[in-house]
């Protein structure tokens, strides 16, 4: 139904995940908007058929350079993944979260507005604008609270959350105000192949091989729901493909793991298919000071994602063993980031 889409952040862990899935249709023309910062890899895509796929350099708060490319590509639909997404870089250094997530959004929608007003009436009711955005939006759970669901409040607690709560809201006034066809996605802690080494998973991978100390926040019990990324790609190609517009669709797996059980699961991993004589894995966890205004739990409510004919496909056992291994097949990628990322717990780079 949609051969032209514009996908925004492309070369980010989530976009390129996309990008991967959508290119094996040939009959999709996909066009790549990436600014190219730190965190971006343009072999995360894995585009072989490049009659298919464009990566255009494009900084989405410059509202000249979004224009044209609405002008020339002419989509019909749009997945905006294009954020600044790391938790402690925003809490040491904000202004950036502030200028792509919430400008940057904003930029977007208004040239997605006045290029959709100038469509004809069946490409103006075909048009969908798809925003990704976070559990985080909606704060902290305690212990036995209910998951969050698509009605829960927002109390966001971190810059980075703060920024993406922002723009969620100028997506839904967008939708309310000029009926710019828009659906909102919020989804939990995705992991996998192709993330940068500053998230926790990588991160840990990292730290294992170069036999250096993990860092635990606090006491580690933190409780995250975690998400295979090819689980939240197949959830939002069902929300372009059976969404409504104007609603919002939690993506989760319902998959909650406190902070030191996930660590402690990719060291056993490791200490099973990489050991080492006489050591373990599990003697690098090194508990330091918490973060500022660290969320507790976060947990996502599904069920009405999964009224569309959506479900997970990855159970937790299998997705960390799969990603681990990727990591090790692919050494390398950890490697080249070096030069781009410190490893310090602010995400210095």
């Amino acid at each position: 139904m949609y051969n032209k889409i514009l996908i925004t952040g492309g070369c980010g862990f989530i976009g390129s995940c996309l990008i991967r899935s959508l290119a094996k249709n040939h009959n999709i023309e996909i066009l790549n908007i990436d600014n190219l910062t730190y965190a971006a890899n343009i072999n995360a895509t894995q585009v072989t058929n490049k009659n298919n796929y464009k990566l255009i350099k494009a900084d989405i708060s410059k509202s000249k350079e979004i224009m044209d490319i609405f002008t020339n590509f002419q989509p019909d639909a749009v997945f905006h993944l294009a954020a600044e997404t790391h938790v402690d870089r925003s809490i040491d250094g904000p202004s950036s979260f502030i200028e792509t997530n919430i400008l940057g959004t904003y930029n977007l929608l208004r040239e997605s507005l006045s290029y959709w007003k100038n469509l004809n009436t069946i490409n103006k009711k075909k048009f969908r604008f798809v925003h990704i955005s976070t559990d985080e939006v909606y704060g902290s759970l305690g212990q036995h609270d209910s998951p969050f669901n698509e009605e829960s409040n927002y109390k966001p607690n971190s810059p980075y959350s703060a920024s993406k709560a922002s723009a969620d809201h100028l997506v839904r006034s967008w939708y309310k105000t000029y009926q710019l066809p828009l659906i909102i996605t919020n989804t939990s802690n995705n992991y996998g192949p192709w993330q940068f080494p500053e998230k926790l998973i990588p991160l840990t991978i990292n730290k294992c091989l170069k036999k250096e100390k993990i860092p635990v926040f606090g006491d580690g019990k933190q409780i995250r729901d975690w998400i295979r990324v090819e689980d939240h790609v197949s959830g939002l190609l069902k929300v372009l493909d059976k969404g409504k517009v104007g609603e919002k669709y939690n993506i989760g797996s319902n998959c909650e793991i406190e902070n030191l059980e996930v660590i402690k699961s990719i060291c056993n991993i490791l200490n099973e298919k990489l050991p080492l004589e006489n050591f373990s894995y599990n003697k690098l966890i090194n508990f330091v000071k918490d973060r500022p205004g660290h969320d507790f739990r976060y947990s996502l409510d599904n069920n009405k994602i999964k009224d569309l004919g959506w479900k997970p496909k990855f159970s937790w056992e299998k997705g960390i063993e799969d990603t681990v291994k990727w990591y090790l097949d692919n050494k390398n990628y950890l490697n080249l980031n070096e030069k781009k990322y410190s490893g310090e717990r602010l995400g210095k780079l």
